[in-house]
This record gives C-alpha cells, structure tokens and sequence, in this order.
C-alpha cells in the first residue's frame, strides 16, 4: 500500500508549485511511516494493555517513544464525551478505559525505562454545561485536564469553580485558569522552549513540573 502512494506522489513533483507541496508532503508522510517499521522490532514489554482502542493507542505510543527516532510530542484522541444524552452510561464506559489503559501505559513505560521522560496530558477542546438536559449536559465553557507522570507534582492548580447560580455565565462555570497558562508550564518547565510566540503572549505558569 505504501509503495502505491510513492507511486501517486512521485510524479506529481515538478508539475507547479501546488502539485509540488502536495506531493512532497505525500512522500515525506511515507517516510515517516518508513521510518516507524522499525518501532516493533525494538520493542519488547510483558506488560497486558487492555483489548480496547486506547489501550492499543497508547501501546503504539510506548513503542515508538521507546524506537528513538526522535519523536518529541504524540497525540491520541478518545471519545467521543460530546454527550448530549446517555451521559452517564457513556462516561462510565470511557472513563473505565481510560482508568485500565493509562495505568498500564505507565508500567509500559517504567519496564522500558522511560517513565522518568514522558507527561501525559490529557484535556478536552470544550467543556460540558452545569446544568443537565434530562439525559446528558450541552456544550459549555469550562473544562479540566490532567497532568501525569513521573515529573508531575501532583495537586489541584486554580480553584475549583464555583457551581453556584449566581456564580455562572449564562449557564456555564467561569472558568478561572486559562488554558494557555498550562501550556505556558508544559512548554518551558518540560519542553524547555520559548512559550510567548507560541501561545501569543505570557502568561501564569501554574508550578506542576518538577524542574
């Protein structure tokens, strides 16, 4: 399959200047790819990550991270939490995969020596409303994330919102923490890079990375 992508790609290069872009990014894709086949090979672990989808993400994850070949960040996604209705029933679920594979990540990890070099960060890109709708919440302002790792000081930074009617905005908690903030700690604290220009300005850095 791959070699017919290379085969799509290859002679589009040299055709304008879009073409161009196109097919380079194709190729550079596959030898991305190219380059992850080695990550099996090298990865060896006794650790039984749970037979759901995110427990065979983060496998993917201890298995690259542990090839070295140079990858810094990694992303996955879970879900889906846009719960509308069935909430309860539907978080019980996912929150049950998520509290089976992340654990078993971590030991992954911690086997292949590489617990001491990873945070874990999880976050949702909307939050749910306080009050309900019979069966599930709609979308809403406020939101949390979760910091893991060995490197993390663990506690609870900002203070949790108030649930009071009075206390919301048109429905929705008020959020108290901007997000940017946290990736301001994530970006200096442990990736050790200039977060200004890239979540455009400076911001509180809440103290959870051990320097």
């Amino acid at each position: 399959i791959l070699q017919r992508f290379a085969n799509a790609y290859s002679p589009v290069v040299g055709q304008g200047e879009v073409m161009d872009y196109l097919g380079n990014t194709g190729l550079d894709s596959l030898a991305g790819a190219d380059i992850l086949k080695v990550a099996p090979g090298k990865y060896n672990s006794t650790v039984a990550y749970p037979d759901t989808k995110l427990g065979q993400k983060l496998r993917g994850v201890s298995q690259i991270h542990n090839a070295e070949v140079g990858t810094r960040v990694f992303y996955l996604d879970h879900g889906p939490y846009d719960t509308h209705a069935g909430q309860l029933s539907a978080h019980r679920e996912l929150w049950s995969e998520v509290s089976a594979a992340v654990p078993a990540f971590f030991e992954d990890l911690r086997e292949q020596g590489n617990a001491d070099n990873v945070v874990m960060f999880i976050f949702t890109e909307f939050g749910r409303r306080v009050r309900d709708n019979g069966s599930g919440t709609d979308h809403g302002a406020g939101g949390v994330c979760f910091a893991l790792g060995d490197a993390v000081k663990g506690g609870q930074y900002s203070e949790y919102p108030s649930m009071k009617a009075e206390d919301l905005v048109q429905g929705d908690l008020n959020p108290n923490l901007d997000f940017r903030s946290v990736y301001t700690t994530l970006l200096e604290d442990w990736m050790k890079l200039d977060a200004k220009p890239i979540v455009n300005g400076q911001f509180e850095k809440p103290a959870f990375i051990n320097n």
